[in-house]
Parts: C-alpha cells; sequence; structure tokens
C-alpha cells in the first residue's frame, strides 16, 4: 500500500545493512563492473525498469479499484439493509457487515496511496505508518473473519457471543498490524516515498510482521483446507457459498508466496541472479496487485452468492 508495492533492492543495496526503496535507482540504472563481479551476476549491466512501469499504471489501477470497491461495497450494503433475513449461514449478516467494513477501510486508503504516487509522499513519516496500520489491520481483521466463519455458525445471529467475537477478532487484528506499521517508513528519492520496509531485512519487527503476513496468507488458508479434508464432520457440511469467502485467500496467497521469495533472496538464502532482479519486481508487485483486487471482487461474490 505504498508507492511502489514491495519494490526490491538493487544489488548494490543487497550488500548494505539499510534498506533503501528502489525508486533511488528509478529507470535505466546500469550497474558497474564491480558490483556485477562481486554478486556473481552476467556480465551484460542490469537494468530494473520495474518502478517507473509502476508510477505509470498504478495510480489508474487503483483508482479504478476504488471506484468498482466503492460501488460493489455500496450495494452490498444496501443488500444487508433491504434484506436482513436472507443472510444466512455461512454467510450471515453479522459476517458480512463486518467484512464489508474491512474492504470498505482498505480501499478506503487507495485514494491516499494513488496522492502519493502522482506526487511523493509529503505526509510524514507518522501518517505513512498509520495508513500500514489501517491497510494491514483491514487484512488480518478479514482474514479471521473469514477464518472464523468458515466452520462456525457463531455469525448467525448478532447476540453476546457473536459481539464478543467481534471485539476479539478486531482488536488481535490491530495488534497483529501493528509490526506492519513500526516496520514502515518513508525513504527520499527523485520523489519521497512511503515503504513498506524501512528496517533491515534482519530487523526483529520486519521479520515479526513477516511471520505474521505469511501466517495470514499462507499457513491459514492450508490448514482450514486441511481440516475441512480431515474432519469429517466439517466436511460434510461444507456448502458451496462457504468457498465464495475463500476468494480473499485466493487472491493474496501469490503474495503470500512473492513476500517469502522476497526474503530469502534480500537475505541472501537464495543467490539472485541480474534476471532475478530485473524482472521478480514485476512478480511480486502483480501478486499485491491480485491481492489489492480483493476489495472490489469480494463484495461484489458476496452480492453474487446472496442474490442467487
Amino acid at each position: 500500500p505504498d508507492a511502489h508495492w514491495s519494490l526490491s533492492q538493487s544489488p548494490s543495496v543487497l550488500e548494505s545493512t539499510n534498506s533503501l526503496d528502489l525508486l533511488d535507482i528509478i529507470g535505466n540504472f546500469s550497474y558497474d563492473d564491480s558490483n556485477v563481479t562481486s554478486l556473481d551476476y552476467d556480465a551484460a549491466p542490469c537494468h530494473n525498469e520495474y518502478c517507473a512501469s509502476f508510477q505509470r499504471v498504478a495510480p489508474t489501477f487503483l483508482a479504478v479499484t476504488c471506484a468498482t470497491a466503492a460501488l460493489s461495497t455500496g450495494a452490498l450494503l444496501v443488500a444487508l439493509a433491504k434484506r436482513p433475513h436472507a443472510w444466512v449461514w455461512p454467510h450471515g449478516r453479522a459476517l458480512v457487515a463486518q467484512l464489508a467494513v474491512g474492504t470498505g477501510l482498505f480501499a478506503a486508503l487507495l485514494p491516499l496511496v494513488v496522492l502519493g504516487i502522482g506526487q511523493g509522499w509529503r505526509l510524514g513519516t507518522g501518517l505513512c505508518r498509520l495508513t500500514h496500520l489501517l491497510w494491514h489491520w483491514s487484512l488480518f481483521a478479514q482474514g479471521l473473519l473469514v477464518g472464523s466463519g468458515s466452520f462456525s455458525t457463531t455469525w448467525c445471529r448478532w447476540d453476546p457471543r457473536s459481539r464478543r467475537l467481534a471485539v476479539a477478532v478486531w482488536a488481535g487484528a490491530l495488534l497483529l498490524a501493528l509490526p506492519a506499521a513500526l516496520a514502515s517508513g518513508t525513504v527520499g528519492a527523485p520523489e519521497k516515498s512511503c515503504i513498506h520496509r524501512s528496517v533491515d531485512i534482519l530487523s526483529p519487527v520486519y521479520l515479526l510482521h513477516l511471520a505474521l503476513c505469511l501466517c495470514l496468507f499462507l499457513l491459514l488458508p492450508v490448514v482450514l483446507l486441511a481440516a475441512t479434508l480431515a474432519v469429517g464432520r466439517l466436511r460434510a457440511g461444507w456448502e458451496p457459498g462457504i468457498g465464495m469467502s475463500w476468494l480473499f485467500f485466493g487472491l493474496w496467497v501469490p503474495y503470500g508466496v512473492g513476500l517469502a521469495v522476497d526474503f530469502l533472496l534480500h537475505a541472501r538464502l537464495l543467490e539472485p541472479t541480474c534476471g532475478t532482479f530485473e524482472h521478480f519486481d514485476y512478480v511480486l508487485g502483480l501478486s499485491e496487485g491480485l491481492g489489492v483486487l480483493h476489495c472490489c471482487l469480494g463484495p461484489a461474490v458476496l452480492l453474487a452468492t446472496q442474490l442467487c
């Protein structure tokens, strides 16, 4: 949710103890022979043009996604108000309303990101970290809501039990999002930018944030799927409608895999090549763009499920 979508670092940055933004080397950047040789890169200079492509495409993509998310979330809220008794498990009204709040919060941050990309981040480190906090708060809340609603009837009604669960989910999600805020920050470039990681790759706060993201995007869906296949009662109670809620995980799993590979590359546990440096940013950026689509596709799919 920053001005670059998890941009990778240049080979020279990989040797540094500090985390910098790829916007520092925006455009066609050629590395000298010493860098190429020391990092065992191909003889030809490495060129990474992701930043230029991102700044050209991202504002339009995010603006369209935000507008679509506003329309689909609005339609979902109208359906919740007009037909309150039509929402039954697995998509109870209490659950769907909270999912709508989560996607709405996520989408509401997109105009701020678009502004930051287009004009540089002039709002300061505090607002940068607040943006990342709210962004990840919405993601963790939605993941926990989908997980808790997949195999439980708690959300079928809004009673003291479901209220306590709602408080626990949203408070827990906020707590889980704190490392994301602490790891983020601003860096100077041709234009100031707000980045996911302004700390070292091995910093405890970033490692905690990475572990939490991998638990949400990879471990949680695997555990839920394994539980469904292994437990007869859950398998027998499976309904097609539950699968619609899994759209969230389906869209974010590729980004979770990308984060894991990105860490291995920057921690030098995988040896990067020139081709990896030139192309992996596109893979990671596209996977995060795919995840961002959940804020418009999720409400639309939930609404379609209810109407059918």
